[in-house]
């Protein structure tokens, strides 16, 4: 009988494999990156990338990849957390306004910053619009109002008018 024993003591290894991020106009894998720059915060780093071949300019995103928290809606549904389904909704709200795509940027990653940072599994949905909207409410009026009108289904004018007198209150009280 034959006793194999192996002991290493790797600290880290390096692996130098050539990988491209694809071109998504064309089927190269030829390509550069031009720039790269903290954004959200710090959380991610956006990458604006250059097709060789195909000369096309594209921007790559990348953060870290993070435990999936179920997202409890009003009726009782469970779906996981989607950050993009927070920013296509933000985004509606800021759209023609003068925020910014980097402001917008941040505030999704503050916002999911504070949901990881519940430590829970779960969140309800209230909870992460309450978040939103009051992020919102510090960096544009009328991107809070507009995302409160939806988030809150407004069936009426005064409705409206409560919300709007709330963040008179917010802001002339502060």
């Amino acid at each position: 009988m034959i006793d194999t024993i192996f002991s290493a003591n790797i600290k880290s290894i390096t692996l130098n494999i050539d990988i491209q991020m694809k071109c998504p106009k064309a089927p190269y894998g030829n390509t550069k990156v031009i720039e790269s720059r903290l954004v959200a915060s710090g959380t991610a780093i956006r990458r604006r990338r250059q097709c060789i071949d195909a000369g096309h300019r594209f921007t790559t995103y990348e953060r870290v990849e993070r435990p999936s928290i179920v997202v409890v809606k009003k009726n009782g549904q469970r779906q996981i957390f989607d950050r993009m389904k927070i920013t296509e909704g933000i985004q509606r709200a800021c759209d023609k306004t003068t925020v910014t795509v980097e402001q917008v940027e941040d505030l999704v990653a503050l916002v999911e910053e504070k949901i990881y940072a519940t430590g829970k599994a779960e969140v309800n949905a209230d909870f992460v619009g309450e978040l939103v909207m009051e992020q919102l409410a510090q960096l544009n009026d009328v991107a809070y109002v507009r995302f409160a009108s939806v988030y809150r289904s407004f069936k009426d004018i005064s409705s409206f008018e409560r919300e709007l007198s709330r963040l008179k209150k917010r802001l002339y009280d502060d």
